[in-house]
């Protein structure tokens, strides 16, 4: 829920979050948060879902469980979760430990005109996914949180949830590539999961 705590500049905490973490696999959320993880530097292991609202979760959980070694970021926006809330209690239900998601969380629909959106009239996203069987759910509100979250965003026996509390800015836009095909494929070679030729029919 947003209240009147600290807010964050959503580019700066997601530089923090993926600094030195090349190795992760990152699902971004459509539209700001994808922006923000492709300012932070464009690599093989980042998905950027363009028109899936409410899906990064889900996205996240399926890589998590099909990919047990791996670590799984998600990095979504406020609305695009509000729209998928549903998820959470299929995460709660597996609980990977492999797998966070972090919550861009500003109150606004950004990608329709930045209306409020209901974690600015009282939603509590964190206390929804601790109630879907999420244990380790979190609100964080300033730079402290940020560096702690992003030393731990793997240290618990199930998954984790962190809603951030951001402003409500619009930073330029920072464009990762759209072709789904070409997302697909480089995140499969990225997994090692790429089928040879001569099994492909």
């Amino acid at each position: 829920m947003v209240s009147e705590e600290p807010r964050l500049e959503r580019r700066a905490v997601v530089a923090r979050l993926l600094a030195g973490r090349d190795d992760l696999v990152v699902i971004s959320g459509l539209g700001s948060p994808s922006y923000d993880v492709h300012a932070a530097g464009d690599q093989p292991g980042r998905f950027y879902l363009w028109g899936a609202m409410g899906g990064a979760a889900m996205v996240g959980l399926g890589l998590a469980l099909a990919q047990p070694d791996r670590e799984v970021l998600v990095i979504t926006g406020d609305g695009e979760q509000l729209m998928g809330i549903g998820g959470l209690a299929t995460i709660g239900a597996q609980n990977p430990p492999n797998l966070s998601v972090v919550v861009l969380d500003n109150g606004h629909f950004g990608e329709t005109g930045m209306q409020p959106s209901h974690t600015s009239l009282g939603t509590d996203l964190a206390a929804v996914a601790r109630g879907c069987g999420i244990a380790r759910s979190l609100h964080v509100a300033d730079e402290a949180g940020v560096a702690s979250l992003a030393q731990a965003l793997f240290t618990s026996e199930g998954s984790t949830f962190a809603a951030i509390a951001l402003l409500a800015d619009s930073p330029e836009r920072s464009l990762p590539p759209l072709d789904g095909v070409v997302l697909r494929d480089r995140l499969r070679r990225f997994l090692g999961t790429t089928q040879p030729a001569s099994a492909v029919t």
